[in-house]
């Protein structure tokens, strides 16, 4: 299962992403009760959870009201929120987690509003978001977030509408987006939107790239979606309600980076043992294809696929191997991945049981693929005589029968 965030036309805020995890059916008294009993501690707070159609289409409001008892330091925040949890909460798996994320996202704010006001941690006020509203608006999120064991699964977010024109600040007049929500969101991929007011908010921008795993401009390929509407409080002309997505993956999407290098100057025996090394190191797919380069020399082109956290270990080991002086790096490529798996089994040849790994792809729940791992049958070619190509057919026989009888 996959959760995706469909900012592109509301933006965020905290509240919103409150509504539509209630909307996804996430326990609103639980939620509520939580949100008292942190909240309270900084300031007034009530809250209500109400069904409120936005552009017609019907979705869940979560207002959420605080006044704050006083102006509160960054680290008095952090303190006094694990004081609460020690005293209420002591032995909650759900409400540990909920802290652990809800820390997080308070300090990506502080972070931000540090950097924009030059103000180190220690000293920065939470004064424009309002101190007891942030409370409620993270720790209802993050406890939702959790009811819903959304942890456990793939976030996916879709651009974020941050919104036109100004807004007032205590510190005056600012554009939209307001520097903190620019600076949160430095790293997600953003787009104006259609409203001329502010749609993502501090709270909104920093709780989503905290939950976010990554971003994608499409929806990827689901089925048997559940949609959740978490209501704006602004009546727009454009659909302000946060629109949540958990469905499930038929193929996973996600990214990878491609390097690529030229070479002339490798022996067969090198090419094969880089071939070989690339792939210890953390390679998904290595390949070498024939070319012809400069002054009509032969050679070859290195392509190598790697998840984008092993980029620079392979450009390392690739330029030791080869020294080669230069590798293009084609980022970010997205690729639809089946699910897969490896599975054992203990399968009939000639009389004999004999255990073979197997690749299984599925797509819907269907296999799409069953391939024999190639050592395994090798080796059990080298025992029985009999030829690889034979024992791949009959292993992929045998998977299939045994399958089909479990």
């Amino acid at each position: 299962m996959v959760l995706i965030i469909d900012p592109q036309t509301s933006g965020v805020a905290g509240n919103m992403f409150i509504g539509a995890f209630i909307d996804l059916g996430a326990d609103s008294e639980k939620i509520k009760e939580v949100i008292n009993t942190y909240a309270k501690e900084f300031g007034e707070v009530t809250v209500n959870i109400t069904k409120k159609p936005k552009s017609g289409i019907m979705s869940t409001y979560a207002d959420i009201q605080t006044t704050d008892n006083s102006p509160r330091h960054y680290t008095d925040i952090i303190n006094k929120i694990d004081e609460i949890t020690e005293k209420k909460y002591p032995n909650n798996t759900i409400i540990t987690k909920t802290v652990t994320l809800a820390k997080k996202i308070f300090k990506t704010i502080a972070l931000a509003e540090s950097k924009v006001h030059n103000h180190p941690l220690s000293e920065l006020h939470f004064h424009e978001v309002g101190c007891a509203d942030a409370v409620a608006d993270i720790i209802g999120s993050s406890y939702a977030y959790h009811l819903l064991g959304l942890d456990k699964e793939t976030i996916y977010s879709l651009p974020v509408a941050t919104g036109a024109g100004t807004v007032n600040t205590q510190h005056g007049i600012l554009p939209v987006p307001a520097p903190a929500v620019l600076e949160i969101l430095s790293e997600t991929p953003t787009i104006g939107g259609l409203a001329e007011t502010e749609l993502a908010t501090p709270t909104g921008s920093a709780i989503l790239v905290n939950i976010t795993d990554e971003y994608i401009s499409s929806y990827p390929l689901v089925t048997n979606k559940k949609i959740g509407y978490g209501a704006g409080k602004k009546e727009l002309k454009v659909l302000n309600a946060l629109r949540l997505v958990h469905a499930k993956t038929i193929t996973e999407k996600n990214t990878i980076t491609v390097l690529e290098t030229n070479l002339d100057t490798l022996t067969g025996e090198e090419l094969g043992s880089l071939f070989e090394k690339l792939l210890n190191e953390g390679a998904s797919d290595v390949t070498i294809i024939p070319t012809i380069m400069k002054k009509n020399r032969p050679g070859q082109i290195l392509k190598v696929i790697t998840k984008n956290s092993n980029v620079e270990h392979l450009i390392q080991v690739i330029m030791k191997e080869t020294g080669t002086l230069g590798i293009r790096i084609i980022p970010t490529l997205h690729r639809g991945v089946a699910n897969r798996e490896i599975v054992t089994k203990n399968i009939q040849i000639n009389n004999s049981e004999e255990t073979v790994h197997f690749k299984i792809g599925y797509m819907n729940d269907e296999i799409i693929k069953c391939t024999p791992e190639y050592e395994d049958i090798k080796k059990l070619s080298d025992k029985t005589s009999i030829p690889v190509k034979d024992l791949m057919n009959l292993a992929k026989a045998e998977y299939i029968r045994l399958s089909g009888s479990e």
